[in-house]
C-alpha cells in the first residue's frame, strides 16, 4: 500500500474505536436519562440495553445491503448519529416537561432503537473498507474488532467519571454528537479524491456542526427551562452530583428540596416530619450518647437530635456529598438546620449505608433512618430485612430505630411490607403516621428491643408540632391506611418480608405511586 493508503487503513482501526466510544456513552447516556426521568434505574437500563443491542442487530442486517459508496453511507450515517443523538437529551426533557403522559418512555425507547441501529451499520461497513483498501480479510476485521471493543470500555469509563460529572447530560450528548460528526468530516477529508460533489457534503457537516455546537453552549439553558415546568416553584439551584440530581426551588416563604425529582422536603412542613421521625425513637431510647441518621443530608433531622444535652456524638451517614455540602452552604437550607452539619459534635461519613453498617464496630443509642424511598434496585436494598438485621445488631439493647417508611394512604402496600420486614428482624415494633401537607399521610415505623408503649413515651426539648397527648394517636390508623393483611371483608393479603433475594418491595411502590 501507498502512503496514503496506510494514513486511510490507520485511520479506519482509529474510527471504528472513537464511534464504538460514542456509541458507548449513548447507550449509558439513555439509560441515565431513563433512571431519571422514568425511574426503577434497573428497569431502564435493562430496556436501553436491550433496545439498543436490537438496533445494532437490526443496523447488522441492514448493512448487508450496503455495497456500494461505502464511504458516502459511514459519513451520512455519523451525521444521522451526530444529530440524533445529540439532540436526544436536549428533546427528552422537552417532551417531558410538554407531554407528561408517558410519551416521554416511548420517546426514549424509540430513539435508543435508533441510534442503536445507527451503530450497528457502522461497524461492517468500516470492515469492508478496510478490505478494500487491501489488508488481509482475517486482520482488518480483527483490528476493527478490536478497536470496537476497546473503544466500548473506554466510552463507559468516560460517561461515569467525566462527561455526566463535568458536562452533564444535556451538554455530554451535544460533545458525543459534535465527536461522531469530526469522524465524519475527517474520512470526508482523507477520501476525498474518492467522493464526487465533495463540496456539498462538507457544506451539510458545517451545518450540522453549527447547530450541535449552539445546541452546547444554549441547550442546557433551554433545557433548564423545560425542566422548570416540572416544578411548580421557580428553581434556585440545580446540580448533577456523581448519583442524582439535586434541585433546590423557592416560592415565597417555601422551600423544596428534590433529589431526582422526588421531593424530599418542604420548608412549610419539615417539622411536622423531623419531629415524627426523631423525637418518638429519641422518647423511647433509655440514652442518647451515640446517634446514627443513615441520609439526612440536609442536616435537619440532626439539627432536631442537638436539641438533646446528653447526645456526645452523631454520625451522619450520606452518599452524596454534593446534598450535604450544599446544606453546609446554601442560605435557604442553612436557615432550616441551624448548621448543624457544622457542629462538632456531627461526624459525617460519605459512605453506602448498608456497607457502613457491615464494616462498623459501633454501636448507637438511636439509629434514624432517613433515606429515599425505594424505587430502585440500589435504594430498595436498603430496605430489606438484611439491611434492617444490621442496623438491629448495631442498637443498643435499650435503644430505638426509627424508619421513614412512605405513605399508608398512597402506598398502604409498601408501607405495611416495611413495617413487615423490620418485625422480621425479631424487634418489637410500632407504627406511626402523620399529615404532612407537602407530601400527604406519611408513614414511620419504630423497632426496639423493648416494648414500645406509645402512651408512655415523653418529649422534653422543644418542638413546633408533636405532643405527649397526640403520641398515641399517631398509631391509629384507618380502615384504608392500615395493614392489608386483614381487610374490611375478613379477607388476608400477604405481605413477605422485603429481602435481597426476594426483592418484591419495588413491584409494589411502582404498582402503587403509577397514580399520583
Amino acid at each position: 500500500m501507498d502512503q496514503q493508503a496506510v494514513r486511510q487503513s490507520n485511520f479506519i482501526y482509529w474510527a471504528s474505536g472513537i464511534v464504538s466510544i460514542c456509541g458507548i456513552v449513548f447507550e449509558v447516556l439513555f439509560g441515565a436519562l431513563g433512571s431519571y426521568i422514568l425511574g426503577d434505574g434497573v428497569k431502564q437500563y435493562t430496556l436501553v440495553i436491550s433496545f439498543f443491542l436490537t438496533g445494532m442487530g437490526i443496523g447488522a442486517s441492514i448493512s448487508e445491503k450496503v455495497m456500494k459508496h461505502l464511504l458516502i453511507a459511514f459519513v451520512y450515517i455519523e451525521f444521522l448519529v451526530a444529530l440524533i443523538g445529540g439532540f436526544s437529551s436536549f428533546a427528552m426533557f422537552g417532551i417531558t416537561a410538554f407531554s407528561p403522559d408517558g410519551s416521554d418512555a416511548l420517546f426514549l425507547y424509540i430513539i435508543t432503537l435508533t441510534v442503536g441501529g445507527l451503530t450497528g451499520l457502522e461497524l461492517p461497513i468500516l470492515i469492508r473498507k478496510a478490505n478494500e483498501i487491501g489488508v488481509a480479510l482475517n486482520r482488518s476485521t480483527a483490528r476493527v474488532l478490536f478497536s470496537d471493543y476497546a473503544g466500548g470500555l473506554i466510552g463507559g469509563l468516560l460517561f461515569v467519571f467525566f462527561l455526566r460529572p463535568a458536562l452533564g447530560m444535556v451538554k455530554s450528548a451535544f460533545f458525543v454528537g459534535c465527536i461522531n460528526l469530526l469522524v465524519a468530516l475527517i474520512v470526508l477529508w482523507l477520501f476525498r479524491k474518492e467522493i464526487s460533489h465533495i463540496a456539498i457534503h462538507f457544506v451539510v457537516g458545517g451545518v450540522i456542526l453549527v447547530t450541535l455546537l449552539l445546541g452546547f453552549l444554549f441547550g442546557e439553558e433551554m433545557a433548564f427551562s423545560f425542566e422548570q415546568k416540572l416544578y411548580q416553584d421557580p428553581i434556585i439551584h440545580m446540580e448533577e452530583s456523581q448519583y442524582q440530581k439535586i434541585i433546590l426551588t423557592k416560592d415565597g416563604n417555601d422551600t423544596r428540596l428534590y433529589l431526582n425529582g422526588g421531593l424530599q422536603l418542604s420548608s412549610t412542613d419539615e417539622y411536622r416530619y423531623h419531629e415524627v421521625l426523631v423525637h418518638p425513637a429519641m422518647a423511647q431510647a433509655d440514652e442518647h450518647r451515640n446517634v446514627l441518621i443513615l441520609g439526612g443530608g440536609d442536616g435537619i433531622a440532626a439539627k432536631e437530635v442537638l436539641k438533646y444535652p446528653d447526645v456526645e456524638n452523631i454520625t451522619l451517614v450520606d452518599l452524596d456529598p454534593a446534598v450535604v455540602e450544599l446544606a453546609e452552604q446554601e442560605p435557604h437550607l442553612l436557615e432550616l438546620n441551624h448548621g448543624s452539619l457544622q457542629d462538632e459534635k456531627v461526624e459525617i461519613i460519605h459512605q453506602d449505608a448498608f456497607q457502613f453498617l457491615e464494616n462498623t464496630d459501633r454501636w448507637f443509642d438511636v439509629i434514624l433512618v432517613d433515606l429515599p424511598d425505594p424505587n430502585d434496585e440500589s435504594l430498595n436494598k436498603l430496605y430489606t430485612k438484611e439491611f434492617y438485621s444490621l442496623a438491629r445488631n448495631h442498637l443498643r439493647p435499650e435503644g430505638a430505630l426509627m424508619v421513614q417508611a412512605t405513605s399508608p394512604v398512597f402506598a398502604r402496600d409498601v408501607y405495611w411490607t416495611i413495617s413487615e420486614t423490620i418485625a422480621a428482624t425479631g424487634l418489637n415494633i410500632e407504627n406511626f403516621h402523620v399529615d404532612v401537607p407537602s407530601f400527604g399521610n406519611w408513614g414511620f415505623v419504630m423497632g426496639s428491643r423493648k416494648e414500645i408503649h406509645a402512651n408512655e413515651l415523653a418529649i422534653t426539648v422543644p418542638v413546633r408540632f408533636i405532643t405527649n397527648d397526640m403520641i398515641p394517636g399517631l398509631t391509629v390508623f384507618g380502615k384504608d391506611e392500615g395493614n392489608p393483611m386483614e381487610d374490611d371483608k375478613g379477607e388476608t393479603t400477604e405481605l413477605r418480608p422485603n429481602t435481597l433475594i426476594d426483592p418484591n418491595l419495588i413491584q409494589k411502590y411502582e404498582r402503587a405511586w403509577e397514580n399520583y
